[in-house]
């Protein structure tokens, strides 16, 4: 993996002074905690958006046919760097998982581009324990293709790469809650 390091270091600025939050917040689990990380304030940013779709596909395994994840969470990641790599000459097809079936149209739980022989790479925002990509995950192994990589910009947990491995799947994230200035949430 090469990463540009003026990319991670504009994004890291960025990630401090916009999507970090001091405060008193309770998280998607219920723990209360005193920082919370809106990583969307960045990966939505136009003057970072390269930047965080250049760092993220730096990660994208080769042999990678497909992104997405779990709606929400997962869809600016996944479009912007699906968009950057096709500029590059790069085809990944980009997906949603939706949080429960849909009942109309054609239905299911994925919405886009998503083919039974893929590879697929799980994105995420921002991971404290890991559950939506392996969520994700199982649904995309559901339907036939092959998760080749659980990624995340931030991991603000420190527990997602062993819940990955449990599954036999490979986590990496761009940004640790240490390179933030906080120790891990769960570990």
């Amino acid at each position: 993996m090469i990463e540009d390091e003026p990319s991670r270091a504009r994004v890291l600025e960025h990630l401090l002074t916009y999507s970090v939050k001091r405060g008193d917040f309770t998280l998607k689990s219920g723990r209360r905690s005193s920082w919370f990380i809106d990583s969307k304030q960045t990966i939505c940013a136009p003057e970072v958006m390269v930047d965080v779709a250049s760092l993220l596909l730096s990660r994208v395994p080769e042999e990678a046919t497909a992104m997405g994840g779990l709606t929400m969470g997962a869809d600016g990641a996944t479009f912007i760097t699906a968009g950057v790599a096709a500029t590059r000459g790069r085809l990944l097809r980009a997906f949603s998982v939706r949080k429960e079936v849909k009942d109309h149209g054609a239905g299911g739980r994925i919405a886009g581009r998503l083919f039974e022989d893929d590879l697929v790479v799980i994105t995420e925002d921002t991971v404290t324990r890991g559950t939506s990509l392996v969520e994700a995950a199982r649904v995309v192994s559901d339907v036939g293709a092959k998760v080749v990589l659980l990624l995340a910009l931030v991991d603000r947990g420190g527990t997602a790469a062993a819940m990955a491995a449990a599954q036999g799947w490979r986590f990496e994230a761009v940004f640790s809650a240490v390179d933030l200035g906080f120790d891990y949430e769960c570990a």
